[in-house]
């Protein structure tokens, strides 16, 4: 059980980091570049992991790598690229926020995760704290923003998925490594054609880039592939949703908005939300029936009979009658 709790605290790390970039990017990253933001933030995370971890793919594991980094780094980075530039932090943070329950579906269809109702329930009350946290105003939604969202969080679904169930043999590092480098690559050629050569950059976008690339990217996603690999996917999933918590922290401390009720109770049921699906609640809520027959099924306590005769007293009876 604390083994459980331990990745549990590794996995937030990612939402976490994650959830830094929308401001981030917003407020120090080009707008029409998506192709290379994703490039500049995959391609240095992956060849720093690499450098930390020298381990080449080998046999399925090249293939393997280049579908995975599609899926969970080229093209998700760009869909979340532009999403945080077309929409507001608020709609693509809810949007995002119904990746647990599609990971879910999808943990039990690739992987035989069987859907657990505590789990369920878990993802449920945690979307509907980030709805309450995050709703309100009248900004402007564009399609195009809710599209490249909801088209991110089912690609990361499904390739987190992919990942837990080809990664078993494959160390966190190197994972994260081929994955990132492979999506980079990938985008490199689309990037040249559809946006031109690398674009030059101030000083606040190259430490906005070192930031998102370093913490937000190599060490989030080391940290969430070592969870998944010890963890139910629909349960890191799940802890996911501290990514708009995060969002909503930095608005406060960082930005000086002000926190509304609606925020501070919708940051509370995320909490429970996560609390309550994380596999650990369901052993200890069973622990606890197993417990409670066996307690009413026991007798009542009686003074202990008076014990027999030692052997010798009954041998020295039995010659002396």
């Amino acid at each position: 059980m604390e083994v459980s709790w331990r990745w549990t605290f590794v996995a937030m790390i990612a939402p976490i980091a994650w959830g830094s970039t929308y401001f981030v990017t917003r407020q120090f990253l080009p707008a029409d570049i998506p192709l290379w933001g994703a490039v500049l933030r995959a391609l240095p995370a992956g060849l720093l992991l690499f450098i930390v971890r020298p381990r080449m793919p080998r046999g399925a594991w090249w293939w393997r790598a280049s579908v995975l980094g599609a899926l969970n780094m080229g093209a998700f980075f760009v869909l979340v690229y532009l999403a945080a530039q077309l929409l507001p932090t608020s709609i693509a943070s809810m949007i995002m926020a119904t990746s647990p329950i599609v990971m879910m579906l999808f943990a039990w269809l690739l992987v035989s995760e069987r859907l657990r109702v505590l789990s369920l329930v878990g993802a449920v009350v945690g979307v509907a704290g980030v709805v309450l946290m995050l709703i309100g105003g009248a900004a402007s939604v564009d399609p195009w923003g809710v599209v490249a969202a909801v088209a991110a969080m089912t690609m990361a679904s499904f390739g987190y998925t992919l990942a837990k169930r080809w990664g078993g043999d494959v160390d966190a590092i190197s994972l994260s490594s081929w994955q990132l480098i492979a999506g980079g690559v990938l985008l490199v050629p689309f990037a040249l054609v559809w946006e031109g050569a690398p674009p030059a950059l101030d000083a606040p976008a190259i430490a906005a880039f070192a930031y998102v690339g370093v913490v937000a990217t190599a060490i989030a996603f080391v940290a969430w592939f070592s969870a998944l690999r010890r963890l139910d996917a629909g349960a890191v999933g799940l802890i996911g949703l501290l990514n708009p918590v995060t969002g909503v922290l930095l608005g406060t401390l960082v930005a000086g908005e002000a926190l509304s009720a609606n925020q501070a109770g919708g940051m509370a049921l995320v909490l429970v939300g996560i609390v309550v699906g994380q596999p650990v609640a369901a052993r200890v809520l069973a622990a606890r029936r197993r417990r409670r027959p066996s307690d009413a099924a026991a007798p009542a306590s009686t003074p202990n009979p008076t014990p027999p005769p030692p052997r010798r007293e009954l041998a020295t009876a039995s010659r002396g009658t």
